[in-house]
């Protein structure tokens, strides 16, 4: 990724702060703060993604692309609802972020997050699905940031890029989902606490990341291909 210029690091800064602020106040006062200071923190991780893309001055076309994927995630996501945690959602931002970059990739991740919740409910859980979701896209467009991905991809490229995505939720995003529910549900921290919510959490984790493979062997290529012509046809990045 680009190096950050001084508004970005000046942001960051900032988030630093008030996450470092929000902990230590947490710390002082105690008891169930530590909810509050939990969000706070997500959202001193997420605002200086937010600026940092805002800062590149997106042309207007790349807005419109992004909400596309961003509606077609949230499809994704509604659509199979019938099936509990079989959500090829997560499968759809990678897409993005591997196509656009890591800057968008985050936006359409979190933003996905966002608009669904309109639908499956808003709550305390929503900054961190924003960061969980956002996560996907930002590391996954570094393989575009970094030139791995180029278009379509060959056939060891799709494997391993599929099977890097289901790990990553298994490993990364499903964890992140399952601390909001420990910080949510349990009055006090404890080891057992721990090992209970992230017990449980796993099998829902280890579908999801399922989904997340499918989903990237079966329409990586396809959307990667279609939004590549796009991008030569626009002139875009």
């Amino acid at each position: 990724m680009p190096q950050l210029k001084g508004w970005d690091r000046a942001v960051w800064a900032i988030a630093f702060a008030a996450a470092a602020a929000s902990v230590a106040t947490g710390a002082v006062v105690g008891g169930r703060s530590y909810v509050v200071v939990s969000a706070v923190v997500v959202l001193c991780a997420i605002v200086p993604c937010f600026v940092r893309f805002e800062r590149r001055r997106p042309q207007a076309r790349e807005v419109v692309m992004l909400a596309v994927l961003c509606a077609l995630a949230v499809a994704a996501r509604v659509a199979f609802v019938w099936l509990p945690h079989f959500k090829p959602m997560l499968g759809i931002i990678m897409i993005a972020g591997m196509a656009f970059g890591a800057s968008p990739g985050f936006l359409v991740g979190s933003l996905s997050a966002l608009v669904s919740n309109f639908i499956f409910g808003q709550g305390p859980w929503t900054p961190w699905q924003m960061l969980a979701y956002g996560a996907c896209g930002l590391v996954f467009g570094l393989l575009a940031n970094g030139g791995y991905v180029r278009g379509r991809l060959g056939a060891g490229k799709l494997l391993a890029v599929s099977i890097a995505g289901g790990l990553f939720v298994v490993a990364v995003a499903g964890p992140i989902l399952d601390t909001s529910s420990l910080f949510f549900m349990v009055s006090s921290i404890t080891p057992e606490a721990m090992l209970a919510v992230y017990g449980a959490g796993f099998p829902v984790n280890l579908m999801h990341g399922a989904a997340t493979t499918v989903t990237l062997l079966l329409l990586a290529n396809p959307l990667l291909g279609k939004l590549a012509r796009v991008k030569r046809k626009y002139g875009m990045f």
